[in-house]
């Protein structure tokens, strides 16, 4: 039997020998020597002996075995060499006994070339077994600050903690984020029980990944495996069957796909009409004939009583029933976060809602499970930069706004310096930070923005902190409507007894909605999933009219003239609040002249403009509920100072 199986065996390594040969490839083992160089073998480190990923086995460390096995580990030995002898020894040992010893391996950037062990690899992979016994000593890389050797401390890192080397991912910041999702703190040792469950989970989803195809794509398994678990939780892989494992891979397989894009994300910055209106908006979920209200549910994480930001939401809402009078029923549940949201989406699609309006980055967790629970329901996240096929997120660019606001403090501050203050350090809420700054810097060069953070404190203690410099021209977050005791405000004058409201930035939710509900009426909203692969983010802005600046009429002529040349400059085009030269804190060109920031960069924005005063803040510094937000939605700046 072991004679037949060499036979085999060689036969695989003559037609990979061929395959490789026919492409001009280098048909046999690669040597560590020519893979990394021998000025690389100098810095390295003992690991013990541990368990290492077969399919990471990719070479060898001499020249003098490469040629006797193919690229994969076959063999390419003739049958009757004392090399087949062996290995056919090895193989029968293998199959009654099975192979214990170790072998002696080099690692360099997860990938291992064996020292001593060759034809035990080979019996091995041919059986496809998944690991094997190893004596590992690291190669320490030089950083050159690559995309990839940065992968790979952040692996070494990860391993340190972890002990897992079987795991890879090809986007940066994963192994922390898979730390988080587990549960662990960024440099929390696991158990031997936890590294063994984790192991047993992973081989038992990589099943179900291959199973599904994973093979055809270019992303890696950890890749597939984070994505799973942004949907479902650590127990949905623990202690569950194989046939269970698929089912669930196969509702997020859109996602799964969707990490081999490098964007993933398609960003919408306008609505645009399709070719054929139809006449009913319950035309798109109903067949010809049928008359039914459509449900159209709003999910909040706090009450319009004590959040402006859920009462601007709420006008949007009503502007619904409005304008589509009976042929439609709104509903709206509060307060989400406060019991289990995923339990509050369930109800309000049990009780027939066709379409789900979730207002908070904090409910985006609970609105992807229960969008890929429920596809037949219309479910989208009031957020900016979520990379899921499933859901779709909606912005507005509220920093065109913001740009003209600053316009008009630069314009009145003269010699004194301006403040902001602003939420928390999200996507979309820096690009207003800078855009804010740059108007000002257009109509006053020489004026400073001094920056404060309400989620570090509370409102009432940034404004204080800025008043107390002698700063009284302070732009502040922009509510729906201002109670008596709100820190909440636009762009106004503050003194010590009282406030002059000079500019007020307005979300126009009600034109958001209506608009997104006139999409799904023309079928547009439909159309753009199907012939998109990429996640879906609307991030509309002055042209579409979801966002507008309202000026007092305090404001000089000539001001509230310049306000209103910004709006149409920005409306039509012609005038772009990040067109460069920009230059940031540090007097780095970030946009060079004559040149407009993508929408990428505006949306990913982690960096100041030259003059502000302040800094993005510290994860540990914020509110509990900014480390929340900024852990699902946080620009990377911040995130990365967790750890």
């Amino acid at each position: 039997m072991p004679n037949l199986y060499y036979y085999d065996a060689l036969k695989r390594g003559q037609k990979e020998f061929r395959a490789c040969t026919a492409r001009g490839e280098y048909p046999y083992l690669p040597a560590l020597c020519e893979v990394a160089g021998e000025d690389q073998l100098c810095h390295t480190a003992n690991l013990g002996t541990v368990p290492i990923p077969l399919e990471f086995v990719v070479g060898t460390k001499s020249l003098g075995r490469t040629q006797s096995f193919s690229r994969s580990f076959m063999p390419l030995m003739s049958p009757d060499t004392e090399f087949a002898g062996k290995w056919q020894r090895l193989c029968q040992a293998h199959l009654e006994e099975g192979l214990w010893e170790p072998i002696k391996v080099w690692e360099y950037r997860n990938r291992f070339y064996v020292e001593e062990g060759h034809k035990r690899v080979s019996v091995l992979k041919f059986f496809d077994a998944t690991s094997i016994s190893a004596q590992v000593t690291r190669i320490l890389p030089r950083r050159d600050g690559s995309r990839g050797m940065e992968l790979y401390y952040e692996f070494a890192d990860f391993y340190q903690c972890s002990r897992i080397n079987f795991l890879e991912f090809s986007k940066p910041g994963s192994y922390a984020e898979l730390q988080k999702l587990l549960g662990k703190l960024p440099d929390q040792a696991w158990s031997e029980d936890e590294r063994r469950d984790f192991t047993a989970a992973y081989y038992c989803f990589h099943q179900a990944y291959d199973a599904q195809g994973g093979g055809r794509l270019t992303s890696t398994v950890g890749d597939a495996l984070l994505a799973f678990l942004k949907i479902y939780d650590y127990d949905a892989l623990r202690g569950k069957t194989a046939q269970d494992i698929q089912s669930a891979v196969a509702k997020v397989w859109e996602d799964i796909t969707l990490q081999q894009e490098e964007e993933p994300i398609d960003v919408k910055l306008s609505p645009q009409e399709a070719e054929k209106k139809s006449s009913s908006l319950l035309s798109w979920f109903l067949p010809k004939g049928e008359q039914k209200i459509l449900r159209i549910a709003f999910v909040h994480d706090k009450d319009p009583e004590h959040s402006n930001w859920t009462y601007g939401h709420e006008l949007g809402r009503r502007h619904l029933e409005k304008v589509f009078g009976g042929g439609l029923e709104t509903s709206a549940q509060y307060n989400a976060m406060e019991t289990d949201p995923l339990q509050i989406l369930q109800k309000v699609i049990d009780e027939g809602s066709g379409v789900i309006f979730t207002t908070s980055p904090l409910l985006l967790p609970a609105s992807l499970r229960a969008a890929v629970d429920h596809p037949e329901v219309i479910i989208l996240n009031c957020s900016l930069n979520t990379s899921h096929r499933y859901i779709r997120t909606y912005y507005a660019r509220m920093y065109e706004v913001k740009f003209i606001a600053g316009a008009i403090a630069g314009a009145l501050a003269g010699n004194d310096p301006v403040g902001y203050i602003c939420d928390y350090p999200i996507y979309g809420q820096v690009a207003g930070i800078n855009a804010f700054a740059l108007g000002v810097q257009l109509t006053n060069p020489l004026a400073r923005v001094h920056l404060e953070w309400s989620s570090v404190d509370d409102d009432k203690t940034a404004v204080q902190r800025l008043t107390d410099k002698g700063i009284r021209l302070i732009s502040a977050q922009d509510p729906a409507r201002r109670s008596a005791s709100s820190h909440s405000f636009g762009l106004s004058l503050i003194e010590s007894d009282h406030q002059v409201n000079l500019a007020m930035p307005v979300w126009n939710w009600g034109v958001y909605y209506e608009a997104i509900l006139r999409r799904i009426q023309d079928r547009s909203f439909q159309i753009e999933y199907q012939e998109s692969h990429k996640a879906l983010n609307y991030y509309w802005g002055l042209s579409a009219g979801v966002v507008d600046l309202n000026c007092s009429f305090r404001l000089p002529d000539s001001t509230r003239k310049l306000a209103d040349l910004l709006r149409d400059g920005i409306r039509s085009g012609s005038c772009h609040p990040f067109r460069g030269p920009i230059y940031d804190q540090e007097g780095r060109q970030q946009v060079p002249e004559g040149d407009v920031l993508d929408v990428e960069g505006i949306i990913t924005m982690d960096w100041l403009v030259e003059n502000v005063v302040g800094a993005l803040p510290a994860y540990e510094e914020l509110s509990d509920t900014g480390k929340a937000t900024v852990g699902i939605v946080g620009v990377d700046a911040t995130k990365e100072k967790r750890s």
